[in-house]
């Protein structure tokens, strides 16, 4: 069977060398006759697997001393409750930016723990957008300021980050690890794996080590994050597979020159798609305002429903696979997150130019 070109948001495409890999060594890993899905998480074989996905983050990251990173499971959506749950006093509150769908999620989850302040709301803005600098009203006092850094739905990511007093702490779910960034501007980072880093079942967790002891005393212990980062993430059984499979993506992300090198080809491939909905004489629309434009993500609209409905079916049947928008916005979205291909971009670039020639 050959392989489709794969523009799914998630659970997204892998690199191949990391799936041909796990496919090798599946069924007996490195010649312990069992599978490393079904060794333990305490034994010697999967304790180099998670030490290696921890140094791999570290190094590709250029995470200080002062970070733990966390393996932790429910994926991003957890995190929009343990954040506050960690981070916010009982007489606290937090500054959040309402980005969009899942920023509102956040917010919505902070709310059931305390005070949320919404410092900048973008989510109904159309074209979708970010707060410029400007509108970020920050509250003297705040526990930390939340930001979503790039927002799968809509399109959009920030481009620079704010530099608020407070913590800042990221929802980096769909733009993990796919371009340089100074991680000592921010107290908190989490991502959910199955974008950027592997299968679904794990949330990478990014966290400066003097904010593990904010945690209120009636937080449940396994829901602190000094709880995991005291047992390297092995408080509990670990998604010992997803981690596995970070492992191996990790190791290639390491092999394409880091996150440097990663970055110059996203922005490639990024340039190219927005070229071509640009270079289309208004046929196809971009939904995100230029300077908010996500390099992971691309949305655009066709003229009509109509137009769009047969778009995704003879883009289907060319094995470009998971172009349709989110079912909240409908129209077109291209996910091309680090792993996917700059020849599935050219696919999508010529078949769009043969679609609007043929229904313009």
């Amino acid at each position: 069977m050959a392989r489709v070109f794969n523009f799914g948001a998630g659970p997204a495409v892998l690199p191949e060398e990391a799936l041909l890999e796990a496919q090798r060594e599946l069924f007996d890993y490195k010649g312990c006759g069992m599978s490393i899905m079904e060794m333990s998480h305490r034994g010697k074989e999967y304790a180099a697997v998670h030490e290696e996905a921890v140094a791999n983050l570290r190094r590709l990251m250029s995470l200080p001393d002062d970070y733990d990173v966390l393996f932790l499971q429910g994926g991003a959506s957890a995190q929009f409750a343990m954040v506050p749950l960690n981070l916010l006093p009982p007489n606290g509150v937090a500054d959040y930016v309402n980005s969009g769908a899942w920023a509102s999620k956040a917010i919505r989850e902070a709310r059931v723990r305390g005070r949320v302040n919404v410092i900048a709301d973008t989510a109904k803005d159309l074209p979708t957008r970010l707060p410029r600098p400007e509108e970020l009203a920050f509250t003297d006092g705040a526990a930390y300021v939340h930001i979503t850094s790039n927002e799968t739905i809509a399109g959009t990511q920030w481009k620079s980050f704010p530099r608020p007093a407070a913590p800042l702490v990221a929802d980096m779910s769909s733009d993990f690890l796919s371009r340089p960034f100074d991680p000592r501007a921010f107290g908190l980072i989490y991502a959910g794996a199955q974008k950027n880093l592997g299968p679904a079942g794990c949330a990478v967790v990014v966290v400066r080590k003097d904010l593990l002891d904010r945690c209120p005393a009636d937080v449940p212990i396994f829901f602190r994050y000094k709880t995991h980062a005291e047992e390297n993430s092995l408080y509990n059984t670990p998604p010992t597979f997803t981690i596995y499979m970070i492992l191996l993506t990790t190791r290639w992300l390491l092999a394409q020159g880091g996150v440097n090198g990663i970055a110059e080809r996203n922005r490639a491939k990024a340039a190219r798609l927005y070229a071509a909905l640009d270079g289309s004489g208004g046929f196809y629309r971009g939904t995100a305002a230029p300077e908010f434009r996500s390099d992971m993500n691309v949305t655009w609209r066709l003229p009509s429903e109509a137009l769009e409905e047969k778009f995704l079916k003879e883009a289907s049947a060319r094995g470009l696979k998971g172009l349709k928008g989110h079912r909240s916005v409908g129209g077109i979205r291209a996910s091309i997150y680090n792993a996917f291909p700059p020849a599935g971009v050219d696919a999508l670039c010529e078949f769009m130019d043969e679609f609007r020639r043929a229904n313009g």
